[in-house]
């Protein structure tokens, strides 16, 4: 699996030019609040393909099967994995960044090159949270309280990701996704 062996060789430190082999798909995820749209949105910014899957992607539906289901609840928010082929094998960009969360995450997770996880304290995550339009997921109190339950038991995010501390300006945490993919030279700066 193409992510498990990315994941590992980030982890152990070790830069492959994989300029070479043609195009690279990322996966950004972490719990609700951890910064994944701004993460999307700066990625977009500075001129790289970055997909928000909970919004381009997303829809509610059965984990295993994929079968639309008429609801609106967490455990059903999943990422049609057709589209997620599709633009994976799209070879037009050198770069793809997906970002979001997904609860079928495990049926298309094996198609990234590598996966990065965002991750906040406890008191980021409230203050995120608490400054959220009203009309937002994780705005109401039951929404906070499963949020604070997965934030406690990563239960709900990949577990082979590089773990990024998306506590400092987003600049940075986008700085540091960039560094491991090899986008960013890691002593100046530049891309």
């Amino acid at each position: 699996m193409r992510a498990h062996f990315a994941a590992d060789v980030v982890r152990r430190g070790i830069r492959l030019n994989t300029a070479t082999v043609g195009i690279r798909n990322y996966l950004v995820e972490g719990v609700s609040g951890t910064g994944k749209t701004s993460v999307c949105r700066e990625l977009k910014r500075r001129g790289y393909q970055a997909i928000n899957g909970d919004r381009d992607l997303a829809y509610q539906g059965d984990p295993e099967t994929g079968a639309a289901i008429d609801s609106a609840v967490h455990e059903h928010h999943i990422w049609d994995v057709s589209r997620v082929r599709a633009l994976v094998a799209d070879d037009r960009e050198p770069v793809t960044f997906f970002c979001g969360g997904s609860r079928n995450f495990l049926k298309f997770i094996d198609l990234f090159d590598g996966v990065f996880v965002l991750d906040v304290d406890l008191e980021t995550l409230h203050w995120r949270l608490d400054h959220r339009p009203p009309d937002e997921w994780g705005s109401r109190p039951s929404e906070r309280d499963l949020i604070v339950r997965l934030h406690r038991t990563k239960e709900d995010i990949p577990r082979n990701g590089v773990v990024i501390d998306a506590t400092p300006p987003l600049a940075k945490v986008v700085d540091e996704i960039l560094r491991h993919v090899g986008q960013l030279d890691a002593d100046s700066g530049d891309t």
